[in-house]
């Protein structure tokens, strides 16, 4: 391992890689503390540190988008709307993709279409950061965030201000990442996330060590040895399973057909298809945690706008993050959207018409409709099982916050969207650097050659 670490700064082009995408997340990390002026930032944070925890809809919120997006809506920053105007635009250029003839159309041009739609992209990204950082200026002025004087005589200008300012930082987070695509090494935007992830460990660490008591008899709300204990082993194993289920494929054999040229034959190989048992990825979790925010956050308006309602403080409780209701829905948006992403991403007809044109087929099935029907049945049963795996480690920061009475920010670490993110990021930069490090002939990370994908 450590001869690996230091193969690496023997390799001065994946060096150069290497640095340059550090000093663009140091770049970014420091823009992320240059506020918006004319915010008084202290009354921010002191409303958010006594009424914007987990337990209210606009905590949550402001907890899910700062774990998944880099930005935060407790810091009024130029980074405030983080990265996710475009992760938004991005993913509806994909379905979009996918029923409109024209840009599916453009999409199978190749690189050229590609470039097009990310133009595209880009615009759909800026009109999406007008809009969100409209809502959140005013969201700021209505809070009283805002200084007064600067409410009274320069309200205009600031509304302006503040939709440029922060509409400017996410289109230059957007560029940092691409220029991390193109200069340095892994997934631009992706790395931007991670790295706002990455940047609240310090402080679970710090809440678990305030949190730490290793008498006997320790209250409840405090970590003891054994609470301590099971936290890391828990995420350990945690992380552990996220790597496999990350990695692991399910491998369709693949025989291609004997042709004969001349005397010579060619051809008759047998390959695999790998057909990953997580597909999804982690948009599965984030559909579902989005749209779970909306009936929260409103039931929570409408029942301190009618306090005395009964039946809206039944339904406000019933969709609080630790019911059971609110749990088993969230489940079951989750295996709708791990089908539903998979359908608009997966295509077997696509892959059976593929494979006959280059001359390939599945063993025992005959190439066309009964290859793609295999396929389809095939990806259905992985992908009940990925949701299962994705639905256990959605819900484990909840059950471990309520069970050893610890912070919603530490338990966060213990799985969720923010977990599966940092496994997957790290897995392909890892990738990418060991593809490079055996390219010039050096060992890579594992004794064994390559790092593969676990199958079944």
């Amino acid at each position: 391992m450590f001869n690996t670490l230091l193969n690496i700064f023997k390799i001065p082009e994946l060096r150069n890689k290497i640095i340059f995408t550090v000093i663009l997340l140091c770049i970014y990390r420091v823009g992320f503390y240059v506020p918006v002026p004319g915010v008084d930032q202290g009354a921010m944070r002191e409303l958010m540190s006594r009424g914007g925890d987990t337990s209210s809809p606009f905590g949550r919120v402001a907890d899910f988008m700062q774990m998944f997006t880099g930005g935060s809506l407790r810091r009024s920053s130029l980074f405030g709307l983080g990265i996710m105007p475009y992760i938004s635009a991005s993913i509806i250029f994909q379905l979009l993709v996918t029923v409109v003839p024209a840009l599916e159309k453009l999409h199978k041009e190749g690189e050229v279409g590609r470039k097009k739609i990310q133009e595209y992209t880009r615009y759909l990204t800026v009109g999406l950061c007008m809009v969100q950082s409209s809502a959140m200026v005013i969201w700021m002025i209505r809070s009283g965030f805002v200084y007064d004087e600067v409410v009274k005589n320069y309200y205009i200008i600031f509304f302006m201000m503040g939709v440029l300012a922060m509409t400017a930082g996410t289109i230059f987070l957007m560029w940092l990442g691409e220029q991390i695509d193109e200069y340095g090494i892994g997934n631009g935007i992706s790395l931007i996330i991670m790295a706002g992830i990455v940047s609240r460990m310090p402080w679970a660490v710090e809440q678990v060590i305030k949190m730490a008591n290793f008498s006997i008899d320790a209250p409840a709300n405090d970590i003891g040895p054994a609470k301590l204990i099971f936290l890391v082993v828990a995420f350990l194993g945690v992380v552990a399973g996220a790597i496999l289920i990350t990695q692991g494929q399910r491998r369709i054999p693949i025989q291609q057909a004997k042709m004969t040229r001349g005397r010579r034959v060619y051809g008759g190989q047998r390959q695999y298809l790998p057909l990953r048992v997580n597909h999804g990825g982690v948009m599965p979790i984030i559909f579902a945690v989005t749209l779970m925010q909306f009936p929260s956050i409103l039931l929570g308006w409408l029942s301190n706008a009618w306090p005395n309602s009964s039946i809206l403080n039944t339904l406000n409780s019933s969709f609080n993050y630790n019911s059971f209701i609110y749990n088993f829905l969230y489940i079951v948006m989750i295996y709708f959207f791990a089908y539903f992403w998979t359908t608009v991403q997966f295509n077997p007809k696509e892959m059976a018409t593929q494979l006959r044109d280059y001359g390939s087929f599945i063993p025992g099935l005959r190439p066309g409709r009964r290859t793609a029907e295999y396929l389809e049945k095939v990806m259905t049963r992985i992908t009940y099982v990925g949701a299962a795996f994705l639905s256990l480690i959605a819900v484990v920061p909840t059950l471990v916050m309520l069970w050893l009475k610890i912070p919603f920010g530490v338990a966060q670490f213990l799985g969720g969207t923010g977990l599966l993110i940092v496994v997957s990021v790290s897995l392909d930069l890892v990738q990418r650097i060991e593809s490079n490090l055996i390219m010039r002939n050096y060992a890579g990370f594992m004794e064994g050659g390559r790092i593969k994908g676990a199958y079944r």
